[in-house]
């Protein structure tokens, strides 16, 4: 397989598989059954505290068992490190495994599984009776001494310490509604795509899975945009994880002091801001879709939303409990002032769509939601804005609203419309009513709404917008959309058709509970990366809002 590999499966061919997530953990079952019997896998990357014993930092465990019978099973790991663009071969260590090196960059193979060297990789079989159990340790150092992880009782101990962890941690879900599996396997989720170090939250841990079989829709999305700030805040305060939302909070305002007081659309990690986007040409891609992209140019972009989505995440994290330390308030009033410099500007949109610039609505509208937040925010005390700025904020928030009314409305259209004066809409425009700028029921709401469904909905499922981008392909439909129609529904009171729908994009998850980026309308197979944070993040706060329209 070009891009490596690391599989492990019975020898027989005609083996079934099932899986699922051991319950509330991210810790993946699979089982594997043949005519002689059948074996289970575990794999998870082992939750290291570092209070106990020296581990590697980042390591994958993968423990199979037999459980009926006798099944022979295989091994097979072949690296290829550097997007394929680099061959190594393993170095044998003895009893310590097998060792891959490059530059500062090691990589230990541990198995008590025998592995012998074929080509350039690694292979072994064994034949497991029910009771029998081996390991397969993967551990990986970059500029740090390696550490080699222990097999046996010790390798127990770390799938026993990691369960214990997750299942731990999950219990503090303070969401009780009927829902809870689902929303329990969605904050899972996010914390998985938590840079542990930083609190940086990734988009998705994928580059370059299609939106369209076959097509250019192919995009690096291992990156922290800032357009899905507020709502990820949001739904982790509503279900009680706290410290996530704060260390969410003090990475983005940490990052965004490189280009402060302007924002970049999306940071890596630690917070860098060079993305420079680039093809992979000797790569197919998922379903022969080409290019194979890694960096991602559109953080060259102008995307006026992403003001409101920082300021609604401090004023959601802050609200009623305390004061911003001096310089988090300066740098929160910055981005006021470059709003009120900015707002009348054309942009990308929260779609970054790549072509001339536009005057979006939905850019205006989170244009008026930084200033209202920051307005909100020295209301409740937590930063002191000086008598001029809060006059300054006020005026632009009300002339923002103004040419929303007057010009994003279209009468004829019966509809807020995606560009200023135009005649398409755009599902973005949903948001209106989950982030308080109009109210759910507010007539020009429900027509929007109703508009919104009448053009861009197929089989239950939105699409994003009308389709004026450019690019080869049709995509599918976008799954955050879908929960976004549902927290209008809630908010409205309409609980019936909100659950019945909810229950519909329900169905669209894959087995193991996860979301992709978008939907297929046709086959309803998952289209984009995977799993997508934004995905996830729109339907834990469309649970919630059915929760709280329920109470």
């Amino acid at each position: 397989m070009r891009g490596g590999s690391f599989s492990l499966r019975p020898r027989d061919p005609f083996f079934t598989a099932s899986r699922r997530y051991v319950e509330r953990t991210a810790v993946l079952e699979t089982d594997f059954t043949t005519d002689s019997g059948s074996v289970r896998l575990l794999d998870l990357m082992p939750i290291d505290d570092g209070a106990r014993a020296l581990r590697p930092m980042r390591e994958v465990l993968r423990a199979v068992e037999g459980m009926v019978g006798t099944v022979e099973i295989e091994v097979r790991f072949d690296l290829q490190p550097d997007y394929a663009r680099r061959r190594l071969r393993p170095r044998q260590r003895g009893r310590l495994g097998w060792t891959y090196a490059w530059g500062n960059e090691v990589l230990v193979v541990r198995s008590d599984i025998a592995l012998r060297l074929e080509g350039d990789a690694l292979v072994g079989t064994v034949t497991l009776d029910a009771g029998e159990r081996r390991y397969l340790s993967l551990a990986y150092t970059k500029g740090d001494p390696a550490v080699l992880p222990p097999l046996g009782a010790h390798a127990e101990e770390r799938i026993v310490d990691t369960i214990h962890w997750w299942r731990e941690w999950a219990g503090r879900c303070r969401y009780s509604g009927p829902y809870r599996e689902q929303v329990v396997r969605s904050v899972v989720t996010l914390k998985l795509l938590t840079y542990a170090l930083s609190g940086a939250i990734v988009a998705a841990p994928t580059t370059s899975l299609p939106e369209a079989i076959g097509k250019g829709r192919n995009w690096d999305y291992r990156y922290c945009w800032l357009r899905d700030a507020g709502l990820t805040t949001q739904a982790l305060l509503a279900l009680g994880y706290r410290d996530e939302a704060l260390s969410f909070l003090g990475w983005m305002l940490h990052a965004t002091r490189l280009s402060w007081p302007e924002l970049q659309v999306m940071y890596d990690v630690f917070g860098r801001t060079r993305l420079d986007e680039s093809e992979l040409v000797h790569l197919a891609g998922y379903g022969s879709s080409r290019p194979v992209r890694i960096g991602n140019d559109a953080y060259r972009q102008r995307q006026l939303d992403i003001y409101g989505e920082v300021v609604s995440a401090a004023h959601a994290a802050l609200a009623g409990n305390g004061r911003l330390d001096t310089e988090s308030a300066r740098m929160l009033a910055g981005l006021g002032d470059v709003v009120c410099r900015q707002w009348r500007e054309s942009d990308a949109s929260i779609w970054e769509v790549r072509g001339p610039l536009r005057h979006y609505t939905f850019s205006k509208v989170m244009c008026w939601a930084a200033l209202d937040g920051l307005l909100k925010l020295h209301r409740d005390g937590a930063l002191v804005l000086p008598p001029a700025k809060v006059e300054a904020f006020g005026r632009e928030r009300a002339a923002i609203a103004q040419t929303i009314e007057r010009r994003g409305f279209n009468a004829a259209l019966g509809s807020y419309a995606s560009v200023l004066d135009g005649d398409k809409v755009d599902a973005s425009l949903l948001l209106m009513a989950c982030i308080g700028y109009k109210e759910a029921d507010d007539p020009r709401m429900r027509a929007t709404y109703d508009r919104i469904h009448q053009r861009l909905g197929r089989n239950g499922l939105l699409y994003r917008y009308e389709r004026f981008d450019g690019i080869d392909g049709v995509e599918g439909a976008f799954g955050i959309c879908g929960f976004w129609a549902i927290d209008n529904l809630a908010k409205r009171g309409e609980l019936d058709a909100a659950e019945r729908r909810f229950r519909q994009m329900l169905a669209h998850a894959n087995d193991l509970g996860l979301y992709a980026e978008e939907i297929d309308v046709a086959s309803g197979a998952a289209l984009g990366n995977f799993p997508q944070a934004f995905t996830h993040v729109g339907l834990i706060n469309a649970a919630v809002a059915i929760e709280r329209a329920r109470a």
